[in-house]
């Protein structure tokens, strides 16, 4: 497993559970559309007044499963960066280029914002016959 093996399971699929905690440490999931970079960053969007926002501003350490069929998934665990610094818009073109509708939500939704993750660690499990589960650490 390599990262560009990794890059092709997350870019086919759109969907992914993130996982945030709340200031009293409780666990918060919320299913959220992603894109991803070569140098496998998650790349979403998500509105100011969410729950998810409010715990990342207090705690940028996430975690993350992608893919479910088949009893195959990516973990991914990493740090979320809102994009609002110079040079971010090349991340939100890869968002944008992964849903179409988000450039336009980006100009009409108030209070939408993205973010990219970085990764720290991912485990990729495939279940199946031959079994398999490797990890890769940033």
């Amino acid at each position: 497993m390599n990262k560009s093996f990794i890059y092709d399971f997350i870019k086919k699929h759109k969907l992914a559970v993130l996982s945030t905690s709340t200031p009293e440490n409780k666990p918060e999931a919320a299913l959220i559309g992603i894109a991803i970079t070569r140098d496998l960053e998650i790349v979403f969007d998500t509105v100011k007044t969410s729950r998810k926002y409010f715990n990342l501003m207090r705690n940028p350490q996430v975690a993350v499963v992608i893919g479910w069929d088949n009893e195959t998934t990516i973990q991914y665990e990493g740090r979320a960066v809102e994009l609002n610094e110079p040079g971010s818009e090349i991340y939100k073109e890869i968002y944008f280029e992964a849903f179409h509708d988000g450039r336009h939500r980006a100009t009409t939704w108030p209070d939408i914002v993205h973010f990219k993750i970085q990764p720290r660690w991912i485990r990729y499990s495939n279940y199946n016959e031959p079994l398999t589960i490797e990890e890769l650490t940033f």
